[in-house]
């Protein structure tokens, strides 16, 4: 009759994961003492945050710029009504429910944007790097700043019912600009806003990409999977692309010219999201933004409504979500143009 190994105190809840060979307490102990940047918490990201912080993951950063709308529950696991009721931001959020999931992770919540000017503080470090993002210009600067800085990172991407996921580990195998050398311009492809998501598409992409980042935090790197997984859950495929040739004879501009090219971009950029309708305005520096007082000069009209995470409120035909640190995002218009004057009117300059 078997019996199951006795486990020190700390690492008991795990039983179950250490019991699987390639894990074991060796690979745990590993993964107690590892730290996580996710870049971006929505649908993938919460899902990627979910399964690591139950594995056990020393600490986790969560790096979010967004808040939670209803039409996210369909997908986003972490987040129900009481967060949009809340006024919560994305990572506020999910910090607050991973913390109750498991207290012995250290988790971290930053409502912000990831840009080359703060990518050092939100990723320089971290041992792994994960994407939960949902535009490509943050993925091409976080393989930037993995590339030049050593660090390996898990890119998965999904949409409709389909979803890709690569581990990239820098300058042993092919990087993102490998595959992809520059990212389509803005608007060249279809969004979720567009063509949809299935929440199975979600977490098949997660639970791979999990998987992945699993294999790296615990030493097992000679087991990771990497070729370009490629998986359609409506039509129940997967097929693995091998793109290790675009490394090994290609000249990628990241790798093997040794230009970061999205790390120079400007940190002060007008966003426009796409698919959304929305135009994110970048934080202004150093500014102190008193909710209270651009509240009491709104028009009662605007439905003004705030905590210490964000103010909202409706004005004309446009919705405004201004964080702490002076960024929002107006929707309703697609124009930068039009998005600033917004925000001038209604916040300042």
């Amino acid at each position: 009759m078997s019996h199951e190994p006795t486990y020190p105190p700390e690492l008991a809840r795990y039983s179950r994961q250490m019991l699987f060979a390639p894990i074991g307490i060796a690979g745990q102990r590993r993964l107690k003492q590892a730290s996580v940047t996710l870049v971006g918490c929505g649908a993938l990201g919460g899902a990627l945050a979910n399964l690591l912080v139950r594995a056990g993951v020393g600490a986790l950063r969560i790096v979010d710029r967004d808040f939670i709308e209803l039409n996210n529950l369909q997908r986003q696991t972490l987040f129900d009504e009481h967060d949009i009721a809340q006024n919560l931001p994305k990572a506020e959020a999910a910090a607050r429910k991973l913390r109750k999931i498991n207290s012995a992770v250290e988790i971290e919540g930053i409502v912000g944007d990831v840009n080359p000017g703060n990518i050092v503080a939100h990723c320089g470090d971290a041992d792994l790097l994960l994407d939960g993002t949902d535009n490509l210009e943050t993925r091409y600067l976080v393989n930037d700043f993995a590339v030049q800085q050593s660090i390996p990172w898990v890119f998965g991407a999904c949409l409709a019912a389909e979803g890709l996921v690569l581990p990239i580990l820098p300058h042993q195998g092919p990087c993102l600009r490998c595959v992809w050398e520059e990212p389509p311009p803005p608007g060249a492809t279809p969004t979720c806003n567009t063509v949809g998501i299935l929440a199975a598409t979600v977490n098949v992409v997660a639970s791979l990409a999990a998987t992945e980042a699993m294999k790296i935090l615990t030493g097992h790197e000679r087991d990771l999977n990497l070729r370009l997984l490629a998986i359609d859950v409506w039509a129940g495929r997967m097929r693995a692309v091998n793109v290790q040739s675009a490394f090994d004879a290609g000249n990628c501009p990241c790798c093997k010219q040794g230009r970061y090219d999205f790390l120079t971009g400007d940190t002060a950029a007008t966003t426009t999201l796409g698919g959304r309708d929305a135009v994110q305005i970048p934080a202004g520096g150093d500014v102190q933004i008193s909710f209270k007082a651009i509240a009491a000069r709104l028009p009662a009209q605007a439905h003004a409504k705030f905590n210490e995470f964000m103010l909202r409120f409706n004005v004309e035909s446009y919705s405004v979500t201004l964080f702490a640190d002076g960024r929002a995002i107006i929707q309703g218009t697609s124009d930068p143009t039009v998005a600033r004057g917004v925000y001038a009117k209604y916040v300042g300059k």
